[in-house]
């Protein structure tokens, strides 16, 4: 009975939304996903169910053409009512193995809330069981504080990637507070050199133009991007710092000026990965359509466009 519900439940989701025209090339992978077992309890600010199940993504994914994407498990509180075990990721994983790639997540504060807690000891154990990663790391810690920096150790120890969501404040949002111009970033990236860093975020995407205010921290910036911001410099600096460029925040870092887009695609064709954010089954995939009209203008490349689309995650996960 439970079951049947939850399978019409998805059915009139995809229904709503529109999704089951699929397509027949599949193209992108992508670094940035959530899902969960069964629908969890609405969101209590809209009432939505907040994350997709394995069968809606799966059927979401079909339809625009990703083969395969990394789950990342809801590991802090911070930004949700509920938190997953890195055990419900790893089982959605082996019953679907072709479409979804482990990552694990552990709150900084996991252990007694100490900063000498040995996180690396539960990193390097998720890491034997074939995850490729930790986060998204979402504690609206400061970025410097010493619980984090106790896990940024113990991922640098353990030579995996991590991937982060930034804040502008403490309270009323979620992610690692950071200052303006990523000055915790950058000492991050100086000091754990093993760690593949993975940027997301509305306060990270923002720092692709120079000097963006609190309001175009917070949010999607528009217009032109006169001069280079943190983001560009640091990615030109530390190869260990990753572009995620799922979500509205990536996409919008792109969108909203196209010819600096097309520079900062060719420029960091390496590093830069395709990624959704799908969280509500009805979550948009804006950043499909535009990878896909740069390409098919000869804006980019066909090699950059499928750097992109999914061969860098490849490498750099070495899936």
């Amino acid at each position: 009975m439970i079951r049947h519900f939850f399978n019409k439940l998805q059915h009139n989701i995809l229904q709503s939304v529109n999704l089951n025209k699929k397509v027949t090339k599949t193209m992108f992978i992508d670094c940035h996903v959530h899902a969960m077992e069964v629908p969890s309890c609405p969101y209590p600010v809209n009432g939505k169910q907040l994350i997709s199940t394995p069968e809606v993504l799966i059927e979401r994914y079909d339809a625009v053409g990703i083969e395969k994407g990394v789950i990342l498990p809801i590991g802090s509180a911070d930004s949700t009512h509920f938190v997953q075990s890195n055990e419900e990721m790893l089982r959605m994983v082996a019953k679907n193995p072709d479409r979804f790639i482990p990552f694990c997540n552990l709150d900084p504060r996991a252990l007694l809330n100490s900063p000498n807690a040995n996180l690396e000891y539960v990193l390097k154990y998720y890491k034997d069981l074939g995850c490729k990663g930790v986060g998204e790391v979402t504690a609206n810690l400061d970025m410097d504080d010493a619980r984090v920096q106790n896990l940024f150790q113990a991922a640098d120890n353990c030579e995996i990637a991590l991937t982060f969501h930034l804040a502008t404040q403490a309270g009323n949002t979620y992610g690692l507070i950071e200052e303006p111009g990523l000055k915790k970033l950058e000492k991050a990236l100086q000091k754990f050199t093993k760690v593949k860093f993975f940027g997301h975020s509305q306060t990270f995407w923002a720092e692709i133009a120079a000097n963006p205010t609190k309001e175009e921290r917070d949010g999607y910036p528009k217009g032109k991007i006169t001069e280079e911001g943190a983001v560009v410099k640091l990615m030109r600096k530390y190869p260990n710092l990753y572009g995620d460029v799922s979500a509205g925040s990536g996409c919008n870092a792109l969108a909203r000026d196209e010819e600096f887009a097309v520079k900062f695609l060719n420029e960091f064709q390496d590093r830069l990965m395709f990624g959704t954010d799908i969280c509500m089954p009805d979550t948009p995939t804006p950043l499909v359509d535009f990878l896909l009209k740069l390409r098919n203008e000869k804006k980019i490349s066909e090699e950059v466009f499928r750097k992109v689309a999914r061969e860098n995650i490849i490498r750099i996960l070495d899936l």
